[in-house]
């Protein structure tokens, strides 16, 4: 099984750390950046630099093309100038948080030429270039073990935690930290979902840390107003306690660096994966009120609007509330 040719096209915070992990693997890779700074810093790692997409075809086949830029029309716009410059035989890949629903479409048109595709969700952030990123594969079997070389680079391997008890004779890829999910598509749903549980998660931690910063608020007895060190309050939480986390883990360093978060204005946003996480819930009739309320948060947090001028008139006119200051 021959090795592809690979290249990335978008260089930006995961991109460029996935280009730096297979140099450090050994592996040979191309890249593009419609920045010629971001093509230099890992021409600078190993990668061959190119400057322009249709450098592309002249790289030896097979040909692999990983897409790292942002979902969409802008991902819609690389792909179909692929289209045009690879040849049968090639792969292509979707590795940003795209719409699952868009992958088949995608697969189709490309295999019409004879090319193949995957999509690929990847979780790790900032922090994949030291610790690896988690993988969540769709594609055909034989494309995607053609592959298996940059994705267990890219991976983070056993990284010292010990496989699930009576997983003997079960794909060990997982516990590496990367999956084949299924057909094309479900890599994208996988990493969707995996999203929506990520927003649920962060809006409990959220809620749960401004419960106790205002345990000393004057609305409650003298004797039951307590100063906590919210700093401390999640070291500990980070040692044998049941919600030990990852996500723990940046709320206590975020908290020592800036105790009262005054860096952040709270306006939060979405990247989209928890919307289409409840289209997809509301399709298959699964309840999902956690992931459904952490969105709506977000939204919440970008605006004081009509809704909110409503509630108070009505507080108003039954009771003769008046509005806080």
């Amino acid at each position: 099984m021959s090795q592809p040719n690979m290249v990335m096209v978008g260089l930006g915070r995961m991109g460029g750390g996935i280009v730096r992990r297979w140099r450090r693997a050994g592996l040979d890779c191309a890249a593009y950046d419609t920045s010629s700074e971001a093509v230099a810093s890992v021409v600078a790692a190993g990668a061959a630099g190119l400057s322009s997409l249709n450098d592309i075809a002249s790289l030896p086949a097979p040909r692999t093309v990983w897409i790292m830029v942002p979902a969409g029309a802008v991902t819609d716009g690389v792909v179909n100038k692929l289209a045009g410059i690879l040849s049968a035989g090639d792969c292509v890949i979707d590795g940003g948080n795209g719409h699952y629903k868009s992958d088949p479409v995608r697969a189709a048109e490309l295999g019409s030429r004879g090319i193949d595709y995957m999509d690929v969700g990847v979780s790790g952030g900032v922090w994949g270039l030291e610790e690896g990123y988690a993988l969540m594969i769709g594609g055909d079997a034989d494309v995607v073990a053609r592959h298996d070389a940059f994705f267990a680079a890219m991976a983070p391997g056993e990284a010292g935690i010990p496989a699930t008890e009576g997983r003997a004779g079960r794909d060990q890829r997982p516990e590496r930290g990367y999956l084949h999910c299924g057909p094309v598509g479900s890599g994208h749903f996988v990493k969707m979902v995996h999203n929506g549980i990520e927003y649920g998660m962060m809006q409990a931690f959220a809620e749960g840390f401004d419960v106790l910063k205002h345990a000393g608020t004057e609305n409650r007895a003298p004797e039951l107003r307590f100063d906590l060190d919210l700093a401390d309050i999640a070291e500990v939480w980070r040692r044998g306690s049941v919600i030990r986390s990852w996500l723990l883990d940046l709320n206590a360093r975020a908290l020592v660096a800036d105790p009262e978060l005054d860096e952040f204005k709270g306006e939060v946003g979405d990247s989209g994966e928890a919307r289409w996480t409840l289209e997809a819930a509301i399709e298959e009739e699964v309840p999902v009120p956690t992931i459904a309320m952490s969105l709506f948060a977000r939204f919440r947090s970008r605006r004081r609007g009509f809704a909110d001028k409503m509630l108070s008139a009505m507080r108003a006119q039954f009771g003769g509330h008046k509005e806080r200051t």
